[in-house]
């Protein structure tokens, strides 16, 4: 069973393993608007807790992604660059961006989980 905690950032990792699997919650989608394009990281790039990690352009702003977790960037979706708006479709589904090979699994313990996520963004 997968476990996905949230960043004050609006940032979800959902764990799969030691494997991350990293977007942007609902409500940080809501908030955006129309996902208009995505700048994907690349594979192999290795993060701290912090980083810049992406960019997502809506029709409202450009937002800078930054990473939740420590790791390497093992995969990212392809699928965003022919059809970004899966972020808006289904952005904790198919419209995740990138997946990390978790260096620092205990820096999900600073995360939130859905109830306090609720919680923070009520």
């Amino acid at each position: 069973m997968s476990k996905t905690k949230y960043s004050t950032d609006h940032e979800y990792v959902r764990l799969e393993g030691e494997v991350g699997m990293v977007g942007i919650s609902i409500y940080a989608q809501e908030q955006l608007g129309d996902i208009v394009y995505v700048e994907l990281p690349n594979v192999g790039v290795k993060l701290s807790k912090g980083d810049e990690v992406a960019v997502i352009e809506s029709v409202k702003a450009a937002s800078e992604l930054y990473s939740p977790v420590s790791g390497e960037v093992i995969e990212v979706n392809e699928a965003l660059n022919d059809d970004p708006a899966l972020v808006n479709t289904d952005a904790q589904g198919n419209g995740w961006i990138y997946k990390v090979a978790l260096s620092n699994i205990s820096e999900l313990d600073e995360m939130m989980d859905d109830a306090a996520y609720t919680d923070f963004t009520s």
